[in-house]
């Protein structure tokens, strides 16, 4: 199994102290987080891509250029990039650049993401929701296969054959689906052969194990190698020294961000009672000391059916930058190899 890390560049006040760094400050800190996870052995750093005040991430690919230029092995991905809202001449065109830029190590995971400011933004109707992403991901993957793409629809002008470029290093570069929970979208990714990068932030994980049977079934059906439906999980975790420790750093900034989500979308305020519940054995909050959360994945993967690759989601809580370097430094020494000597054949 590969074990990673995702981030949102979240740039919100510390909920202990108030106190909120500058733009520049967390951009320079989120670039020595991805230097760090690289020299600590984890395999994939991913940002994700919104358009609000208080995240930095509206240019994945720029920032993950610059991390090229700091790194040697980590595999460097979206998480997600919002291709309903976006040109897919230029995702392809960004992400094979930073392909170049890395020697071979890009990746997208692409998706619809899950706030809706993008789509005023850009001049588009929420209405075209599903079927801009379906369209945009035909052509994303038309782009994949060939530098001359011959393509129409209904949503952005017609190709007639024009050369795309640069072409990316790898051959292909790999393309994974994100979804949430929608049966349509996993059995899309099946069908496809499209790895799959599902996001449990609440509630059990193993009740997504139906989903991802259909993802398995559909991929089968329409004649694809197992080895190529690769299951990824972006979950959000966090790693101290103690239980405890995890526990208390983390709580303060998740509540806090989930609160707000909440007032937006009509959910209650986040209890400190919720918070420790999902960190049970079979919730979906992977907080605590290196050796529990091992526990925690090991479970997960067997309840999944096999997973490919773990994304933890820590910048969510808000935590100071030292907590989060002290984090991955736990996970890319502790919680990485346990996880990889127990599951060899996922690593």
């Amino acid at each position: 199994m590969q074990i990673g890390i995702d981030s949102f560049a979240a740039l919100v006040p510390d909920p202990i102290t108030g106190v909120t760094v500058s733009a520049e400050e967390r951009m320079g800190h989120l670039l020595e987080e991805i230097a760090l996870a690289d020299e600590v052995g984890l395999d994939v750093f991913g940002l994700g891509e919104h358009h609000r005040e208080e995240y930095l991430d509206s240019a994945p690919a720029v920032i993950l250029g610059a991390a090229a230029a700091r790194t040697k092995r980590i595999r460097l991905t979206s998480a997600v990039t919002v291709l309903s809202a976006a040109d897919p001449v230029r995702v392809f065109q960004n992400f094979a650049t930073l392909d170049l830029l890395s020697h071979g190590r890009a990746e997208m995971v692409v998706g619809r993401g899950s706030f809706i400011e993008s789509f005023p933004l850009f001049g588009l109707k929420l209405e075209d929701y599903d079927s801009l992403f379906v369209e945009k991901l035909d052509l994303l993957l038309e782009l994949r296969e060939s530098t001359h793409v011959n393509w129409s629809g209904k949503h952005r002008a017609a190709l007639t054959g024009q050369g795309v470029y640069p072409r990316p290093l790898q051959n292909p570069i790999p393309i994974w689906l994100g979804v949430g929970g929608t049966p349509e979208s996993f059995a899309r990714a099946g069908a496809l052969g499209l790895p799959l990068m599902v996001a449990i932030i609440g509630g059990e994980p193993h009740r997504f194990r139906p989903l991802i049977d259909l993802y398995r079934e559909a991929g089968h059906r329409a004649g694809h190698p197992a080895e190529t439906l690769k299951v990824g999980i972006h979950a959000l975790g966090y790693v101290a020294n103690t239980d405890q420790e995890a526990s208390d750093d983390f709580f303060p900034g998740y509540a806090e961000a989930f609160t707000k989500i909440g007032r937006e979308r009509g959910w209650p305020p986040v209890t400190r009672a919720q918070f420790e519940a999902l960190r049970r054995p079979t919730g979906a909050l992977f907080v605590s000391d290196a050796e529990t959360v091992v526990e925690k994945v090991l479970r997960l993967n067997e309840s999944l059916g096999g997973v490919a690759r773990l994304s933890f989601q820590m910048s969510v809580a808000a935590l100071p930058h030292a907590k989060l370097m002290r984090a991955i430094e736990l996970l890319g020494t502790k919680v990485a190899p346990l996880v990889r000597k127990s599951l060899p054949e996922l690593s």
